[in-house]
């Protein structure tokens, strides 16, 4: 056999073996996330909501607050009723609008109070010189039951019974509300509000709970009991009732008032977990050693023992987030948030709870603001619990 055919390698060493670079805590972690495919769908469906939010209003041609009232309660889908060359769309409250073909609204049609026949279920719009005749007598009066239409459009001695098509509302893709204000600009508002009240109590959450728990824990013995039972009397309170309290002391609602009352409850669970980090941690050989050389007090707390636990921090704020989004969305709904024209997703839902029988949209788009925000928070927060903690770790 030839020789030349082979290449020898050098001997590296006996029993030798290929070895992956060495990777930092953090730099682990990072490559334990990105294993995890639902917490990288959050991480991009929490960018997607921080670019609807922060960067979609100036997109838009309306703020938050402005009212076209000619275009109120129009859904995001509008059914088109084609006559002589004209699309027609009727309106809930019983409006008759001119529309593009392509979803693109062109007017509201005028409807003088005598043109209401609210007798004979008739009204007669007027276009211009000409005339548009609505029918909602079916299915109403008793001398026309069992038709399978409710109304009919009449133009130019043309009758509709039937939408021909269904097409996306162009100038309102989510629809309006009961003012004709724009929900999209509102829901993307809305996420401003909430991501803002979520992030900034989290912060403060997390300032307060890791000092105040870090030094429960530290201390031990009747500093950490009286630290405790201060926990437990602020835990026993329930979060309305700080609210409503605050609202007196203030003399009225607010955003303020909410990120305080956040800031004053949410924290106790932070603390209460530092603390147990710290005292596990407190007996390990490195704060030992440093107290042997004479590291002060202090700096053992936040340059040894504090970063040791950044783990189980970052998961638990990562948690803290979707449950300060929800509860913001709570208070606003009840009444205790934001005060109008200012749009939050609980207040936007507050709102179309009057109306949700005929107009669902209204509260389906907040809902699912809502719902898509916490999901993808939680989805971060369990991979972080997955990557950080290393009781859970599989490789």
């Amino acid at each position: 056999m030839d020789k030349n055919k082979f290449v020898f390698i050098e001997q590296i060493g006996e029993g030798s073996e290929a070895i992956r670079p060495s990777l930092t805590y953090w730099q682990d972690a990072w490559r334990r996330l990105k294993k995890n495919k639902l917490s990288m769908i959050g991480i991009f469906v929490v960018f997607l909501i921080l670019g609807f939010g922060f960067v979609g209003p100036y997109l838009t041609p309306y703020s938050y607050s402005d009212q076209v009232n000619k275009y109120k309660n129009l859904p995001p889908m509008l059914d088109l009723y084609e006559i002589d060359g004209y699309y027609f769309h009727l309106s809930k409250d019983y409006n008759m609008f001119i529309v593009e073909p392509d979803g693109t609204l062109i007017d509201r049609l005028d409807l003088p109070p005598l043109n209401r026949d609210a007798i004979n279920k008739i009204y007669r719009y007027e276009m211009g010189d000409e005339e548009v005749i609505l029918d909602f007598s079916y299915n109403l009066l008793p001398d026309k039951q069992g038709y399978d239409y409710d109304f009919t459009i009449e133009f130019r001695g043309q009758v509709a019974t039937q939408p021909q098509m269904s097409k996306l509302n162009k100038m309102f893709p989510f629809g309006t509300d009961g003012l004709g204000r724009d929900l999209l600009t509102r829901v993307m508002y809305g996420a401003q509000i909430s991501l803002f009240v979520a992030f900034v109590a989290t912060l403060g959450n997390l300032f307060i709970g890791v000092i105040y728990g870090s030094i429960s824990g530290y201390e031990g013995g009747k500093v950490d009991e009286i630290m405790m039972r201060i926990v437990d009397i602020i835990n026993s309170i329930p979060l309305v009732l700080y609210v409503i309290l605050l609202m007196v002391w203030f003399r009225g609602g607010g955003l303020t008032n909410i990120i305080i009352a956040l800031i004053s409850v949410y924290w106790v669970s932070m603390a209460r977990l530092v603390r147990g980090q710290m005292l596990s941690l407190k007996e390990q050989e490195f704060v030992l050693a440093a107290r042997v050389i004479g590291v002060s007090k202090w700096k053992i707390i936040f340059k040894h023992l504090i970063p040791n636990a950044m783990g189980p921090i970052i998961v638990s704020m990562a948690m803290m987030i979707p449950a300060a989004v929800f509860t913001e969305s709570f208070l606003s709904f009840i009444g205790l948030g934001v005060s109008a024209p200012v749009a939050s997703w609980g207040t936007l839902a507050n709102n179309a709870l009057s109306g949700l029988t005929t107009y669902p949209y209204q509260l389906f788009f907040p809902a699912l603001s809502i719902a898509f925000t916490m999901l993808a928070f939680n989805f971060i927060g369990d991979g972080l619990r997955d990557a950080l903690d290393p009781r859970l770790r599989k490789g």
